[in-house]
């Protein structure tokens, strides 16, 4: 059994760009994308355009992470094409490439490290630095972690932190964050004077926050699931971090396929460079990713997901509220 660099290392073969297989995939999602919006903004019949409004919100989701691979530069690297689509698609779902890689990258390199992983995820601490927080810290920690604020992801995680914060926050590194605010409330007016508001809410806002409500969740419990383990800075390593502190979010082959494998996630911390159509692939011929730390997207484990709350060293596991009282 591979352990450590060596396991990264015999994963970096399957680290390569198969440029016909990353267009088809990106290219035929798009085409999908476009024909569900027009079936949520046409005049047809309304059970045909709410199908399509759902539909078009899951191929959010899909085209999010491949947009998500190519920012890792693990598909269509160097492509000028690749990059005027994922630009404008980065400003849609208001995640523009300067704050979304810089805050992406640093996740990566700083996964279930105690005290600086919060950067790029959701906040994590320890019980004890919970019981020392006053009213106003636990109540903004509470509030970012809350079921509600990643359910409704399209406000909280994307309009307000992904652009309205980092652009507040430096306005000359993040000035795609104002761009992405102006563009995507733009085709939102363009959709409400043109559609109508039914045009509007079923081929525009809806869509929108389907997509960033899975998106919101998914990252969440990705790495806040009951067997999640998080290091201080001395124990902390990076195949241990893909392997203990990600999980392997068990779904449907449909719902493999609309959130791209990124329900592989172990994989993809242990080598972000590993396309997105390649994760099953990886999975199956290594022995020592078949063995993951596992969450789903049942109702119980979402559950179980939502309500962990601080990191308990003692006990060496996420708790929520009962078990800290």
């Amino acid at each position: 059994m591979l352990e450590g660099k060596d396991l990264i290392l015999a994963t970096k073969k399957y680290a390569v760009d198969e440029r016909a297989k990353s267009w088809f995939h990106a290219i035929s999602t798009i085409i999908l994308l476009l024909l569900a919006f027009y079936g949520a903004y046409q005049s047809f019949h309304i059970a045909i355009r709410i199908a399509s409004s759902i539909l078009a919100g899951l191929l959010i989701v899909r085209l999010f992470v491949i947009y998500h691979d190519y920012a890792h530069n693990a598909i269509l690297k160097d492509s000028l094409l690749a990059r005027i689509i994922f630009s404008i698609w980065g400003l849609y779902v208001l995640a523009p490439k300067s704050i979304w890689k810089r805050s992406h990258d640093y996740h990566h390199k700083h996964n279930s490290k105690l005290y600086s992983s919060s950067i790029g995820s959701f906040p994590i601490v320890t019980k004890e630095k919970f019981l020392t927080l006053n009213k106003t810290e636990r109540t903004i920690y509470l509030f970012v972690r809350h079921p509600l604020t990643i359910i409704f992801g399209y406000f909280t995680a994307f309009i307000y932190g992904m652009c309205i914060m980092s652009f507040a926050n430096s306005p000359s590194k993040h000035w795609d964050s104002l761009v992405a605010l102006i563009f995507h409330f733009s085709i939102g007016a363009i959709a409400f004077m043109t559609f109508g508001w039914l045009g509007f809410l079923l081929g525009f806002l809806i869509p929108s926050m389907i997509g960033s409500g899975i998106g919101s969740y998914l990252f969440y419990a990705q790495h806040n699931f009951p067997t999640a383990t998080f290091d201080d800075k001395e124990g902390w390593t990076y195949i241990g971090a893909a392997l203990k502190s990600s999980s392997f979010m068990k779904m449907s082959g449909i719902m493999h396929w609309f959130t791209a494998n990124i329900g592989y996630h172990h994989i993809h911390h242990a080598n972000a460079r590993i396309p997105f159509y390649r994760l099953p692939e990886v999975y199956d011929a290594f022995p020592e990713f078949q063995h993951p730390k596992t969450t789903s997207l049942s109702p119980v484990e979402i559950f179980r997901c939502l309500r962990l709350k601080v990191w308990d060293p003692q006990q060496n596991k996420m708790i929520g509220f009962s078990e800290m009282k």
